[in-house]
């Protein structure tokens, strides 16, 4: 039971960080731009496509990363200058109908030019085998994955941390109207952030693609998680939705793993089976109500 409780949470950690890098251009723009984005999920869905293509095309994982990244940031450059330019200024009504029907148009899409069936998409064969650990194995991509997430959540924390963009950042987080009377240019900015956000979340795409099917629709659970991730880290901050991605990852891999077989131990095998996934897949939406009742603007509101 230790050693699958470890590598469950190992798990846990590593779909945690994933899901930060999602989590964490979302709640910039939500926090930021005030702006509600359902379509960040599809950019994660379409960078999986697009990496899983080119790699499967050019026989390079590292080219598809690439075409992933630098592909949907190019998207996310002509949707934030033709589309959501124009929501800024809008209700939050007309933000979620227009960005519900980009959901849509990139479900089709992704259809269209590549089918129902998933696209496979291997690990590179140098991170294809496990990794032991004193008699304890463990698969080297989701160590890779591990190291790459806590790489790009420090670089992420020192570009908001330590650099005058970030300190715009913060400022237009804390302040906005008092941010654009300080003469930051604010439509470039939002711009900035929008990118990079899409960016990253189609780098998780990409690298979670091994680990899961590359379907159209991939993105509308993700961008629930993500979702839940802002509201229980505070919204617009980064610091909080590190810690909500790991508490989320950890809470949903863990539950799907072990309340199963603790609830056999209890109960029948029989209510167990049926009672288990439930019970788990409850578990991060009692964790985020148990946090709005006692912290209702998050674990670490604004201050990223």
């Amino acid at each position: 039971m230790l050693p699958l409780f470890f590598e469950q949470a190992a798990n846990g950690l590593q779909f945690g960080l994933m899901l930060f890098l999602i989590a964490a251009g979302l709640t910039l723009v939500f926090g930021i731009m005030d702006t509600i984005n359902l379509a960040h999920g599809s950019l994660y869905m379409v960078g999986a496509y697009l990496g899983a293509h080119a790699a499967a095309t050019t026989g390079s994982f590292l080219l598809g990363l690439f075409t992933a990244t630098l592909g949907v940031a190019a998207i996310g450059a002509l949707l934030e200058l033709f589309v959501f330019r124009r929501l800024y200024a809008r209700d939050h009504l007309d933000q979620v109908l227009v960005t519900f029907g980009l959901i849509l148009i990139a479900n089709e899409s992704v259809r269209w030019l590549w089918g129902d069936r998933p696209l496979p998409l291997d690990a590179p064969s140098a991170f294809a085998g496990p990794v032991e650990f004193h008699g304890f194995s463990y698969p080297a991509y989701r160590l890779l994955l591990i190291f790459v997430g806590l790489t790009l959540a420090a670089l992420l924390f020192a570009l908001l941390k330590f650099t005058r963009f970030g300190m715009w950042v913060r400022a237009g987080a804390a302040n906005r109207p008092m941010t654009e009377a300080m003469g930051v240019a604010v439509p470039r900015l939002f711009f900035v952030l929008f990118v990079v956000g899409a960016a990253l979340s189609a780098f998780a795409g990409y690298l979670l693609a091994p680990l899961s099917a590359v379907q159209p629709g991939m993105g509308e659970n993700i961008l629930i998680l993500a979702f839940v991730v802002i509201v229980i880290g505070g919204i617009g901050s980064i610091r909080g939705a590190l810690v909500a991605s790991l508490l989320v990852g950890v809470v949903d891999t863990l539950g799907r793993a072990l309340l199963p077989e603790l609830l056999r131990t209890l109960t029948n095998a029989q209510l167990a089976s049926h009672l288990g996934p439930t019970l788990a897949s409850m578990s991060i939406y009692l964790l985020m109500a148990a946090v709005l009742y006692f912290r209702p603007q998050g674990l670490l509101p604004t201050r990223l």
